[in-house]
């Protein structure tokens, strides 16, 4: 029906309209008629401290639930503040709805000096995610938020940035709420189909990598690993698709020799929602003599990175049920639990070398978490050589690591977000002392929404790769040393707990605490403890 509204209540009651039911962002100037709708329609509000926690917040939510995360900042700085996270959600798939104000209708075009006044912001953040769009009337609030959901359910989700002048937001006018579009997920072509079920049947050493966009198809995953006795290796965004205790898997981390050299001996390698990338594979292209098969739902992903045999554009439940339909009379290649046995011993060996100073920190982790756990990690040495490869996870939505950007600072923001979206999961973050200084004032938010998540800091006193890449390269060691902080000290005077951990076994006590706690823990947690 339509009504009259105004632009801050027709926003608002898009949202609703479109199942958010949580937004994160912070109140300014220009954005306060958005605030004074939110609790007639039924939205909780997430303050962080900072418009960039408030979109990391907003991607963890967006990655744990399924669903769009709703971050909500004022004009100019605010909204800059949020284009980092923006353009993590961009870099790994991630639906956000990013919502602005903008400078008035009949703001001066070369500008004036307005309060929070930008050059042209909607072109700075259309730089950033799928689209930038302004709208022009009351009346077209609705539906352009219509168009920001239809257009991260289709394809490969991105966020989306869209700008409200300021104006609008009180103004009232004639609107109408628009429904969700129903979005059918893409279907495979029958020839590409045809082409993949022919490579696998006649494959006598297959083997499937699978990426972030196989989060939703877990089952049809497992089912063609199964029928195709085949090895499954997954990317960092994939870990948990397939679990870890399965006799087929091979764990996480595309990096790895072993897993090179199980690619190099597979006749046929079956890629699912992986853009094979460079901050996947750290050290150059995948190298595939067999036949590729890529399945992604983005046409341009299925031929960047590795110039597949057979492309199958589809959405990957859709894809992986048409093969298996056409591999119904497919026997099981024998050696597939022996293959993924052997390249599991190889990928573990290696992984522990490489993790070796974070063993006794991911140890306590797996146990902590268990089957049902969650980890955030932050861009840090103790999630990239550690929990990467040397956790296991078991389900999908469960490790949550800001791979394409490398952003520091995620995990505290990102881990709020994650706990607000599944309140009974055990989710604990996991940072480095440099990163976790990006974001450290996100305890206070988290303090004041009085969860019970521990926050894990690893220290090394510093920018610890950085240190030893400096180093690797014979340079002298500049800028990347730091002094000593008290962060439990740090922790308490923001409302949560502070403890210390001086081994493993003071970890797991104090994670088992703290995932009881009535606030957030901070760990500290040295370097030097945590092997």
């Amino acid at each position: 029906m339509t009504a009259e509204l105004t632009g801050g209540e027709a926003l608002v009651a898009a949202l609703r309209a479109h199942g958010a039911d949580t937004v994160f962002g912070i109140p300014g100037t220009h954005n306060l008629a958005v605030y004074a709708a939110l609790s007639r329609y039924g939205i909780r509000h997430i303050a962080p401290r900072h418009e960039q926690g408030a979109g990391f917040a907003a991607d963890g939510w967006a990655r744990a639930s399924g669903k769009p995360g709703v971050c909500v900042t004022t004009t100019g700085p605010a909204l800059l503040n949020a284009a980092t996270a923006a353009a993590q959600a961009y870099s790994d798939s991630v639906p956000v709805l990013l919502v602005s104000p903008g400078m008035p209708l009949r703001h001066p075009g070369r500008g004036n000096g307005y309060l929070h006044e930008l050059k042209d912001q909607s072109a700075a953040l259309d730089a950033v995610v799928a689209y930038s769009h302004r709208v022009t009337s009351v009346g077209e609030i609705p539906l352009a938020v219509a168009h920001a959901y239809a257009a991260m359910a289709t394809g490969r989700p991105r966020p989306v940035h869209l700008e409200i002048p300021l104006d609008l937001l009180d103004d009232r006018a004639p609107a109408r709420v628009v429904p969700p579009v129903p979005v059918p997920p893409t279907a495979p072509a029958d020839g590409q189909i045809s082409a993949a079920a022919q490579a696998l049947t006649e494959a006598a050493q297959p083997v499937l990598l699978a990426g972030g966009g196989s989060v939703g198809a877990t089952a049809e995953l497992r089912n063609l690993a199964e029928r195709l006795g085949a090895p499954v290796v997954t990317t960092a965004n994939g870990k948990g698709v397939f679990p870890d205790d399965h006799p087929l898997a091979v764990g996480a981390g595309l990096h790895h020799r072993a897993v090179r050299e199980l690619v190099r001996d597979s006749d046929v390698v079956v890629a699912v929602g992986t853009e094979l990338a460079p901050s996947d594979l750290w050290f150059g292209p995948l190298d595939v003599p067999g036949t590729l098969i890529r399945i992604d739902i983005d046409a341009q992903a299925a031929a960047t990175n590795a110039s597949p045999d057979t492309a199958i554009v589809a959405d990957a439940a859709l894809a992986l049920t048409a093969l298996l339909k056409r591999l119904s009379h497919t026997e099981a290649t024998p050696r597939g639990p022996e293959r993924a046995a052997q390249a599991r011993v190889r990928r573990d060996r290696q992984a522990r070398a490489e993790g070796a100073v974070h063993l006794a920190l991911t140890e306590a982790l797996a146990q902590a978490l268990g089957r049902d756990g969650i980890l955030v990690g932050d861009s840090t040495m103790a999630c990239y050589y550690g929990a990467l490869s040397n956790m296991p996870a078991y389900a999908p939505r469960s490790f949550l690591y800001p791979t394409g950007l490398g952003t520091l600072g995620y995990g505290l923001p990102a881990a709020i977000g994650v706990k607000l979206a599944r309140p009974s999961a055990p989710v604990v973050a996991l940072h480095g002392d440099g990163g976790l200084m990006f974001t450290v004032q996100e305890l206070a938010a988290a303090a004041q929404l009085r969860l019970p998540l521990p926050v894990i800091v690893v220290d090394n006193g510093g920018y610890g790769e950085i240190r030893k890449e400096m180093a690797d390269r014979g340079e002298p060691i500049r800028a990347v040393d730091q002094c000593a902080v008290d962060f439990p000290g740090l922790a308490r005077a923001m409302g949560c707990h502070g403890v210390s951990a001086g081994d493993q076994w003071q970890l797991i006590r104090a994670l088992d605490a703290a995932l009881m706690a009535d606030r957030p823990t901070l760990i500290h947690l040295p370097e030097s403890a945590a092997g």
